[in-house]
């Protein structure tokens, strides 16, 4: 199996980091250059029509793309050590904060990057002014995980998910922005963060 990547992204790190908690090796990563455009060809459209990163290559060929649908098929294939819950309550959910950290945080910083920085300027159109407003409503969303974390050690509780992976890359990405809670302000949040980024897997 290969994983077609871009080491920076953070969707990229987040398989990197699921896998790393699951313990599997047996994977070939295979560098795609962004900025360069090597997901623009012909090529790699023809395993992801999207050109996105990363790509998972089945040895029959198969291509499944988007980081949700990768980790979800290692489950599949190692499910002990569950990532995505252990029970139907705790699915759900790990779900609802992965939908969380998708559309409230990874969502937001992704379009503060690519509005205000001008690394995608030679293929889209930019607005910095909404990529402002996606970075405000990043930082607002600080303060609801700030609360949410004041009585739970990790999202789901006491119990570290794939949504904990989730949101700690797409966290650790708003940095690039300027995008960064404060230990003063987010005092819960900065001591989630500092715990998940000493577990090996955040360093994969």
């Amino acid at each position: 199996m290969r994983i077609y990547e871009y080491a920076q992204a953070p969707n990229c790190r987040r398989v990197r980091m699921f896998l790393a908690e699951k313990g599997i090796e047996d994977v070939e990563f295979v560098p795609v250059d962004i900025a360069r455009g090597e997901n623009r060809t012909d090529e790699y459209r023809r395993k992801d029509f999207n050109g996105k990163v990363p790509v998972l290559e089945l040895q029959d060929g198969t291509a499944i793309a988007e980081s949700v649908a990768i980790k979800r098929y290692f489950e599949e294939l190692h499910p002990e050590k569950p990532l995505f819950g252990r029970d139907p309550h705790e699915k759900a959910v790990v779900e609802m904060w992965v939908r969380r950290a998708e559309f409230n945080l990874m969502f937001n910083v992704g379009m503060c990057f690519q509005h205000t920085t001008g690394f995608f300027a030679d293929r889209m159109n930019t607005f910095p002014d909404y990529g402002e407003d996606c970075g405000s409503k990043a930082r607002a969303f600080f303060e609801q995980l700030d609360q949410h974390l004041e009585n739970n050690r990790f999202l789901a509780g006491d119990y570290f998910s794939v949504a904990d992976i989730s949101m700690l890359c797409a966290l650790d990405f708003g940095k690039v922005v300027n995008l960064r809670p404060s230990a003063e302000q987010h005092p819960h949040l900065e001591r989630w963060r500092d715990e998940l980024s000493e577990r090996p897997s955040a360093r994969a």
